[in-house]
């Protein structure tokens, strides 16, 4: 038995950070059915890399979905939606301020209708919040929450982190958290609302930021470092024969970098010996190690060296590195997937592993209303006729991508 078998999941999600919570679930074998607004359904399905008219985006976060496309503003559309409410176990959404509340969709009629179901609401500042009325992306959020602050060189600018870590990330913050509300709803039989905010989770990422200003009396301002740690060092990004490595030793490993570079007297040395005085002498640690790693063939053999005296590093991949890499493969991080539009494509794989569940899903994206006959038919009990007249009134919509 899958761990979600038998969860049925209403999503009424687009783009990336509500797709999320419901591409995890449905790994985790739950049902979930995603609503597409009509006429287009998901936005996501008009972004790049895309061909003929479908997104590789799009497939990549809607993998083993089904499509019920709707045209939310055809009468008949409200009883579906009610109808589809009370026969789900959870309720995704992540639009913007007040779209729910219009379609009376917002969590008191969600609740009224199933009180034990779980909703999920996914915004940029929250829905309980003084900035609930901001609309929000995932740039927004790494910049509210501090987190762009703290990327960049030191004396540049703030950079945004160039993938969607912030949707990703509050999407997987959901998907716990869903797992915990049906853990409780299991033994009180209670539902509840999970107003997850992608700014909050954002800011709890900050390790040193809060409690290093207030313990030093405000004299620590957290603030960008660039590729070197200001507080540590050897700890940082290095240029290596054949590319970027990254070595990150504490004072436990100090000792172990110093064997590694055929220096073991530095380990002593009272110019590095204590983490504050080699912090103060970051520049000649950094030009030492790099000289150091210049007479090494590449990368690799610069690792096997540090690896032998176990120092943390690791090279810095460019992400189409892993489509061939022996650790992602071996991993099933590379997924590599056939759909039945665009042909075969790569995705990364599923990031967890359960021993109850080991093996991968077949999953598929769907087309727009590709499962509009299963949905209301198989999950509703509708008859064909009862089908056939909610097509004819332009309630349901579908597509060929």
């Amino acid at each position: 038995m899958l761990i979600l078998e038998g969860i049925r999941v209403l999503d009424f999600t687009q783009y990336l950070a509500g797709p999320t919570v419901g591409r995890l679930m449905a790994e985790m074998g739950a049902e979930v059915i995603k609503i597409e607004q009509g006429p287009g359904g998901d936005p996501s399905r008009l972004l790049p890399v895309g061909e003929n008219g479908r997104s590789g985006y799009f497939i990549q976060q809607n993998r083993g979905k089904k499509s019920l496309g709707l045209d939310l503003r055809a009468p008949g559309a409200d009883a579906v939606l009610r109808e589809l409410i009370a026969a789900c176990d959870v309720v995704l959404e992540n639009f913007g301020p007040g779209v729910m509340e219009k379609k009376k969709l917002a969590w008191d009629d969600v609740k009224a209708i199933r009180p034990d179901i779980i909703m999920a609401s996914i915004s940029a500042y929250g829905r309980d919040s003084p900035l609930a009325h901001k609309t929000g992306y995932d740039w927004a959020a790494q910049a509210f929450s501090g987190l762009m602050h703290m990327n960049g060189e030191r004396d540049g600018p703030p950079l945004p982190v160039g993938i969607g870590i912030a949707d990703v990330s509050s999407g997987v913050h959901a998907f716990s958290a869903i797992g915990y509300a049906l853990f409780h709803r299991s033994r009180t039989g209670e539902g509840q609302w999970l107003d997850i905010s992608m700014v909050d989770c954002m800011f709890h990422m900050h390790d040193i930021s809060l409690q290093g200003h207030t313990l030093t009396g405000g004299k620590y301002h957290p603030h960008r470092q660039g590729a070197h740690h200001e507080l540590i060092a050897p700890f940082g990004v290095f240029r290596g024969p054949s590319g970027y490595v990254v070595i990150l030793a504490l004072q436990r490993q100090w000792g172990a970098v110093c064997a590694a570079l055929g220096r073991p007297e530095l380990e002593h040395d009272a110019r590095y010996a204590e983490p504050t005085a080699r912090a103060a002498r970051q520049a000649e640690l950094v030009t030492l190690i790099e000289d150091w790693m210049a007479g090494f063939a590449d990368n690799d053999a610069v690792i096997a060296a540090l690896e032998q005296h176990r120092v943390p590093c690791a090279p810095v991949l460019d992400p189409v590195e892993a489509l061939e890499h022996p650790y992602f493969r071996a991993r099933d991080m590379v997924r590599h997937i056939e759909d039945p539009v665009m042909g075969p494509l790569a995705v990364p794989g599923f990031p967890l592993r359960f021993s109850a569940q080991p093996e991968r899903l077949d999953l598929a994206a769907p087309l727009l209303g590709e499962h509009n006959q299963a949905v209301l038919g198989g999950v509703l009990g509708y008859d064909q006729a009862r089908i056939a007249a909610l097509d004819a009134a332009g309630v349901l919509v579908s597509g060929s991508r």
